[in-house]
């Protein structure tokens, strides 16, 4: 069967996207194409705070997008040095609260240790820093222009101190038309497609819509988790499978089973 992932590629340690490796194994014949790109704001600024770690008590990350705003920050100002000789250390010791396992990497990839990545989403994110001791110094929360604000909302709740830096945007992939396109045309009607943010669904379900015609009811709709399926849901569309972990290996299981009762209907 042919499932098609709403993503970019991204290669691991054995040279294959996870998502396709993983989906494989189940004898299902996966493709990817991306449907976003990212624009980065603000990275002076945040370059400065990065520079001080005194003034805040640890880092939360919730999307890869916001690691690699570190790393341009530390590129374009020549601080790589900096952050290898003092910066990094001093971070070290105060906690990087992160979300799945793909921006665990990366926040190691960096240097930091990182706690928090089993949490699948932002909500149990945000009650696993609500259990640990309440910071002194607010926490650095580098994000998007589209954050949700059911993390920031909790900590406030909980009297916990918070700084949000808004560090990049999502905008629509350039290709996503003609990617579709010609996915649609090479393989035909996939059974099922996965969205992976809000933000994908809205730049490209009405080319899907178009490309799959009044074959649309045949395809199963999965979503990488419950943000995502709520959009989904808000779209009237019917979603068969929420991965209970934005992993690959947990994906790959629910597509498999939401296609497996599918098929015995």
């Amino acid at each position: 069967m042919k499932v098609l992932l709403l993503k970019d590629p991204k290669e691991d340690d054995c040279g294959q996207d996870p998502y396709i490796r993983e989906l494989g194994l189940y004898g299902l014949d996966a493709a990817l194409i991306p449907v976003l790109s990212f624009e980065f704001l603000s990275l002076p600024s945040f370059s400065e705070k990065l520079s001080h770690p005194e003034g805040y008590g640890g880092l939360i990350f919730t999307s890869p997008r916001a690691v690699e705003a570190v790393e341009l920050c530390l590129e374009k100002d020549d601080k790589t040095e900096a952050w290898k000789k003092s910066l990094k250390e001093k971070w070290n010791a105060k906690p990087a609260y992160v979300v799945g396992s793909a921006t665990a990497s990366l926040v190691r990839k960096i240097g930091l240790e990182t706690e928090g990545e089993k949490c699948g989403n932002a909500e149990k994110l945000a009650e696993y820093i609500c259990s640990r001791e309440s910071p002194a110094l607010p926490l650095l929360f580098p994000c998007g222009t589209l954050k949700g604000e059911i993390l920031p909302k909790m900590l406030k709740d909980q009297g916990i101190p918070m700084e949000s830096i808004t560090v990049y945007q999502k905008i629509p992939h350039p290709g996503i038309q003609g990617n579709l396109k010609s996915y649609f045309s090479r393989e035909g009607v996939p059974a099922s497609i996965t969205f992976f943010s809000p933000s994908g669904l809205t730049y490209s379900l009405q080319h899907i819509q178009e490309l799959a015609g009044d074959s649309i009811g045949q395809i199963q709709f999965a979503a990488i988790g419950p943000t995502t399926a709520r959009a989904l849901a808000a779209q009237g569309l019917p979603v068969s499978c929420t991965a209970e972990l934005p992993t690959p290996g947990a994906l790959a299981a629910g597509i498999r089973k939401a296609l497996h009762a599918h098929s015995c209907c």
